[in-house]
């Protein structure tokens, strides 16, 4: 069996942190920027921020659920890591990079796993135009917000505003409203992977929207381009059988 420079990170919960020195005792630890595989104790939302932290290297996490969902991790157990890990495979991610510029005239660039969306920030609905390959597709959506997602992140934020579940292979990426009012039944697209999407803001005095990148808020804006960025990509390593095309397929199942 090949001997792996594991790093074990945690999040702040008492049951990962536990986990964490328990795992850290029987396989070692060594620093996150010379490690093959990092280990991720935690949540979804965890899972998340760690493949952040190693995207530009393209170190492969394998994540374990000492949180809640846990849809992105595998079953958590002390022994046999390292045979796990031999037998593990990967899933690759292509992330979103959202390309926002504010009233203010700040441009801020952030990369999504999961989805780039736009939210009304007060209590009137934002009006976004949205832009597809140059072409107005949609004058003017008026919603609570709108929202595009990678195949990865069609199961989460997307799902529950109803939009569609995509598979990792179908190189598509769902467009999807937020509570829209007008037109009232307009339900998403789904956009090719090579698609260039520009949403722009109408009347950000009157009705400011920020726009979300995972983690990442980027407040008062008056567009967002969002593109996908084939040149990075995540990896995240499953248990045989349990992998994420499974999984999102099995989603589609769920009652």
């Amino acid at each position: 069996m090949i001997q792996r420079n594991l790093h074990f990170a945690a999040s702040i919960s008492t049951l990962a942190q536990e986990s964490q020195a328990r795992l850290v005792a029987l396989y070692g630890d060594c620093p996150l920027d010379q490690a093959d595989i990092v280990v991720a104790l935690g949540g979804d939302g965890f899972m998340l921020e760690t493949l952040h932290k190693v995207l530009e290297r393209g170190v492969p996490v394998y994540g374990m659920n000492c949180g809640s969902v846990g849809f992105m991790m595998n079953d958590f157990a002390e022994t046999d890591l390292l045979g796990r890990l031999s037998r593990a495979q990967a899933a690759i991610l292509h992330p979103l990079r959202m390309h926002a510029v504010t009233r203010t005239g700040v441009v801020a660039e952030a990369l999504a796993l999961n989805e780039v969306s736009l939210l009304r920030e007060l209590r009137q609905a934002a009006k976004i135009r949205i832009i597809i390959d140059g072409r107005v597709r949609l004058e003017e959506l008026i919603c609570d917000g709108v929202l595009i997602s990678t195949p990865a992140g069609s199961t989460a934020y997307n799902l529950s505003a109803h939009g569609p579940i995509v598979p990792l292979s179908a190189n598509l990426l769902p467009l999807t409203p937020i509570s829209a009012f007008r037109p009232r039944r307009w339900r998403g697209a789904l956009l090719p992977s090579s698609a260039e999407v520009l949403f722009e803001v109408l009347e950000p005095d009157k009705r400011p929207v920020a726009a979300v990148a995972d983690g990442t808020e980027v407040r008062d804006v008056l567009s967002v381009a969002v593109n996908e960025d084939r040149e990075l990509q995540a990896r995240i390593l499953f248990d045989p059988d349990q992998g994420l095309s499974e999984r999102i397929l099995a989603e589609q199942f769920t009652v």
